[in-house]
């Protein structure tokens, strides 16, 4: 009997099941959060590639399966 209510007593494993849980909230709001800004993120990206090769005098397209080419 006083090993079971050594076992039910120990609060040990709470601390590392409680940062178990906030490691969890983070990563699903981070996940949550690059989902809503996926779009948003790719856009300025081709935005960008587009500065850069028209600076250099190329003619920017963006193909259908979304990566860029800057043909000269």
């Amino acid at each position: 009997m006083f090993v079971v209510m050594n076992f039910i007593n120990d609060d040990r494993g709470a601390t590392a099941i409680e940062y178990a849980l906030v490691a969890t909230l983070v990563a699903l709001a981070g996940i949550i959060a690059f989902t809503a800004l996926g779009g948003t993120i790719s856009s300025s990206f081709a935005n960008i590639s587009l500065d850069f090769c028209e600076a250099v005098g190329g003619d920017f397209a963006l193909t259908a399966d979304g990566t860029d080419s800057c043909a000269f």
